[in-house]
């Protein structure tokens, strides 16, 4: 059974879920705390926000693999194979009977930053940023839903910067500019975790719609209704929506902002003209601070897991795929069983291929924890010969927010193999005895990794 909504989510986490009473502000504090929050940690939901009564603000929902894979009600250990075979599925939306998300309607909003409690997150951002706004359009001329997880900056009272670097809503928008015509967007915010890792998935011919694939990954489909003041349907029970028109032939520079990939970065980006808000009562506003351990998660799934699903269709014997930690999904590692030399070149240079955003990936054998940063660092210092075993490439297109391309447009990719190939036994692992180390699990439980 799906989770209903946001709110339904963060009832069934329990203890998971800590509420935070004491106030705090949407100016930095809020972005600190999330920011800070380890992984282990519990959710966290600020029911006191300084300057906006009635609102929360909630974060760190899938900061682990134990809250994502609630999230999909399935366990961690199945996670990805849950989610590699829902996305294949369809599930189209539906006309919603309920719409709390039309509880208030806006349509004068006079002052966005007044309304919502949009969070500034970082010392040097230029202004509040919405991070998880999940925008929804249709394709000019197909009607086509576009879906996609894009930043905006507040520019003014009634006008939010639009960052678009990625398709099929930069393809949308570029129609929309060739006529002459405003792009017409909604973005939702406050939704449950299924339709947010959907918003950013990769799609293909068979399930070409991402609210189809959020309604396979979720069980159901989503609630749709129309919006208010734009031809685009929303999610009846997320718990804010932004309507608005993308403004053709105009472009505003935004930024700076720390990015996911814990740099600043600045663009000139197109502007949204908001013609209304609606939300819930009592709305929940989703924060996320770029750079946090939602990210890596929102990464791993979305991005990691299709990769995942990607190599094991061409390579025999990958096994596990891992996006290290901080690295906005530019660094990556891959586990093998049994696989030659060879085929792990040739598996480097297919994932390196594959996504645009990857930067360096590192291939170990499986008896490797690719989760425990000590043990792939071993790999790498007793079983990769750096003369034989890296590639690189170079002269390749560069990922539009790495801070190391900027202004270059060219980039480059390197690959290690730190896997023992034919080696002997000189690079076997060295193992505990397995009988004590279940002893000592048993009766150390809690000082043990």
């Amino acid at each position: 059974m799906a989770w209903r909504d946001l709110r339904a989510f963060l009832d069934g986490l329990g203890s998971g879920l800590r509420r935070v009473a004491e106030p705090f502000s949407p100016r930095f504090e809020i972005a600190a705390a999330l920011r800070e929050a380890r992984a282990d940690a519990p959710a966290l939901l600020f029911e006191s926000v300084v300057g906006h009564p009635g609102w929360r603000v909630c974060g760190n929902l899938i900061a682990n693999r134990e809250r994502l894979a609630r999230a999909f009600e399935t366990t961690p250990a199945q996670l990805a194979e849950a989610y590699l075979q829902r996305r294949q599925q369809g599930i189209e939306p539906v006309g919603a009977t309920q719409v709390p998300v039309k509880d208030v309607v806006v349509t004068q909003a006079d002052d966005l930053t007044g309304l919502l409690p949009i969070l500034t997150h970082h010392e040097l951002d230029a202004a509040p940023y919405i991070t998880t706004g999940v925008v929804l359009c249709r394709e000019p001329g197909t009607g086509r839903r576009g879906m996609g997880i894009h930043r905006m900056q507040v520019h003014g009272p009634r006008r939010l910067g639009l960052f678009l670097a990625n398709p099929p809503l930069t393809l949308f928008h570029a129609a929309a500019e060739a006529r002459g015509e405003p792009l017409e967007v909604a973005v939702a915010l406050g939704l449950e975790p299924a339709i947010v890792v959907a918003s950013v998935c990769k799609v293909g011919p068979q399930v070409p719609d991402k609210m189809a694939i959020a309604g396979a990954l979720r069980g159901e489909p989503v609630p749709m209704v129309p919006g208010e003041t734009v031809a685009v349907e929303v999610p009846a029970r997320a718990e804010v929506v932004i309507e608005g028109r993308v403004l053709p032939g105009v472009r505003q520079h935004e930024g700076p902002f720390g990015e996911n990939t814990g740099a600043y970065f600045s663009a000139d980006s197109a502007v949204i003209e908001v013609t209304a808000v609606t939300h819930r009562r009592e709305p929940i506003y989703p924060g996320l601070t770029p750079w946090a351990n939602d990210v890596d998660m929102l990464l791993w799934l979305a991005a990691g897991t299709e990769m995942l699903g990607q190599l094991r269709a061409h390579v025999a014997g990958v096994a596990d795929l891992e996006i290290a930690s901080g690295t906005a999904g530019f660094s990556m590692v891959i586990a093998v069983a049994g696989t030659s030399r060879s085929e792990v070149r040739r598996l480097i240079h297919l994932a390196l291929a594959f996504d645009k955003r990857l930067k360096s990936v590192t291939v170990v054998d499986d008896d490797v924890d690719i989760r425990n940063p000590r043990e792939v660092a071993w790999a790498m210092a007793t079983r990769h010969r750096p003369a034989h075993d890296t590639i690189v490439i170079t002269g390749t297109d560069a990922y539009v927010i790495d801070p190391s391309a900027a202004g270059a447009g060219q980039g480059s990719k390197i690959g290690f193999d730190a896997t023992r190939g034919g080696g002997g036994a000189a690079l076997d692992k060295a193992r505990l005895e397995p009988q004590a180390l279940a002893k000592a699990r048993a009766l150390l439980g809690d000082m043990m990794i």
